[in-house]
């Protein structure tokens, strides 16, 4: 257990990523992560997930920002707060993603890879639920001589996984989660070739800084919420606790898209 939640210290976030505008679904999730922290007497983070700088704009941004305000979010620390504590874009802190990415290196948890992501789709090695495809571990690399490699060089990292265990957390909404890997999940990035964090990687560094408590997101994420616990394992830093939401599908019974920003429509009559 961290000092802050030891401390009943309540801290949460809100992370939209500027690909796209926000949809009905994010905004139900965004107005959970709020209502936790404010009846935990906590406070919340505002931080903007970023990387993708080929997707990311400034209009996304400044368009989940005021979507947020005029759904009646509001926050303590992140863009448009005070000006001490703020902003908090990833996009800027690569610094804080890279040294992990070094510690992760020098306890050799993690191998440069060269596949693509057709070479993997083509071996055909899909999760339990067919939905993902795994990366197969006779993709492995049989051994890595990591002092004549010119770290990180221009290359994908992933972080290897120990095919067999499980990884297992307490959701708060969704009781115990339990995933296999090497049937569930398999090794993944932590790092581009671009020389950028990925997602994973990115969020569990970030969430450890800003000392959040708590991590209220769709169950969409389950997986991602997997892959981040081995993360904050292998860097020994204490788990947060999940609280994952059950997601809003469009008439078709698909996931909503960021496609149409219609936020002010869809919610002026709820």
């Amino acid at each position: 257990m961290s000092e802050d939640k030891a401390n009943n210290c309540y801290r949460g976030r809100l992370a939209p990523t500027p690909s796209g505008f926000l949809h009905k679904g994010h905004i139900q999730t965004f107005r959970k992560a709020w209502e936790r922290a404010r009846d935990a007497q906590g406070s919340l983070v505002l931080r903007i997930d970023d990387l993708d700088s080929a997707r990311c704009t400034s209009e996304y941004n400044d368009a989940c920002i005021q979507d947020m305000k005029e759904m009646g979010l509001e926050w303590d620390e992140g863009p448009d707060v005070g000006g001490s504590h703020g902003p908090y874009a990833q996009s800027k802190r690569g610094s804080f993603y890279f040294d992990a990415l070094k510690k992760l290196y020098k306890l050799d948890l993690i191998y440069p890879c060269q596949k693509s992501r057709k070479e993997i789709q083509t071996y055909g090695l899909l999760d339990s639920m067919g939905s993902e495809y795994l990366f197969p571990d006779s993709f492995r690399p049989n051994s890595v001589d990591l002092d004549k490699i010119d770290f990180p060089d221009n290359t994908n990292w992933r972080f290897r996984t120990n095919w067999g265990q499980r990884v297992e957390f307490m959701d708060t909404k969704k009781a115990e989660q339990s995933f296999l890997l090497g049937a569930d999940l398999s090794d993944f990035l932590v790092w581009r070739k671009d020389g950028v964090a990925s997602y994973e990687l990115a969020t569990v560094v970030d969430d450890y800084v800003m000392k959040i408590t708590e991590l209220v997101r769709g169950e969409d994420l389950l997986l991602s919420s997997a892959r981040q616990c081995l993360l904050f394992d292998a860097l020994g830093w204490s788990r947060p606790d999940f609280y994952h939401c059950g997601l809003l599908l469009g008439e078709d019974g698909k996931k909503l898209s960021k496609s149409t920003r219609s936020l002010p429509r869809l919610f002026s009559h709820s």
